[in-house]
């Protein structure tokens, strides 16, 4: 839960009157490990102000994947599995998160149809 930075500062100022941080975290309901961490944040940073939020990738990074693909148009997907070290599903999904569209056929197409 995300607390309103005058609730956080009013929390530090019972704080900084002299009260332990058991007293302070029993009074406003928070844990002390909240506590410490907006002591921290006000004294590094100035403020306490809520901080963005960085997603990352967790294992293919979208930049050099699209540069993989671009570099190798025809390799297949268990070939750039093995190079970005995961499975064929993770790349899958990563390519149509990327709206990179990938058809494959096989080199030789056989017709059931033929007759020898």
């Amino acid at each position: 839960m995300a607390y309103d930075e005058k609730y956080k500062l009013r929390t530090l100022s019972y704080r900084n009157e002299g009260h332990t941080l058991s007293q302070t975290s029993a009074v406003f309901q928070i844990s002390i490990t909240s506590i410490r961490k907006w002591e921290k944040q006000l004294k590094e940073e100035g403020n306490l102000k809520k901080r963005p939020i960085t997603r990352r990738f967790k294992k293919i990074d979208p930049e050099k994947l699209k540069v993989y693909v671009r570099e190798h148009p025809d390799a297949y997907l268990r070939e750039i599995a093995e190079v970005f070290q995961c499975c064929q599903t993770a790349i899958r999904k990563a390519l149509i998160r990327l709206k990179i569209t990938r058809k494959k056929r096989p080199r030789v197409i056989t017709n059931k149809n033929l007759k020898k």
